[in-house]
C-alpha cells in the first residue's frame, strides 16, 4: 500500500499506479466520501479527448504551413 503526506494546502499526490488503474489524468473530477474512519476516492468524470494519439500536444515556434501548400512550387517548375 502506498502512502503520501498532506501539504500545507491539504493536497496529496495520488500514486502513479493508482492514477493509471483508475484512468485519472489532468482534468479528472474526483469525489471524496467519508466511510466510517476511512475516506474513499471516486472518479466522477474523466476529460474526453484523443489523448492516445498525442496529436496536438507539441507546439512549434515556426509559422504553420498553409493547407494548400505545394512543395513542387519550391522547385520553380
Amino acid at each position: 500500500m502506498d502512502s503520501t503526506s498532506v501539504t500545507s494546502k491539504g493536497q496529496v499526490t495520488i500514486p502513479k499506479e493508482i492514477r493509471r488503474q483508475l484512468g485519472i489524468r489532468q482534468g479528472s473530477r474526483i469525489e471524496f466520501v467519508c466511510v466510517g474512519d476511512r475516506v474513499e476516492l471516486r472518479v466522477k468524470s474523466t476529460p474526453s479527448g484523443a489523448t492516445g494519439s498525442g496529436f496536438g500536444l507539441v507546439r512549434s515556434a515556426r509559422a504553420q504551413v498553409p493547407a494548400d501548400f505545394d512543395p513542387a512550387d519550391l522547385l520553380g517548375r
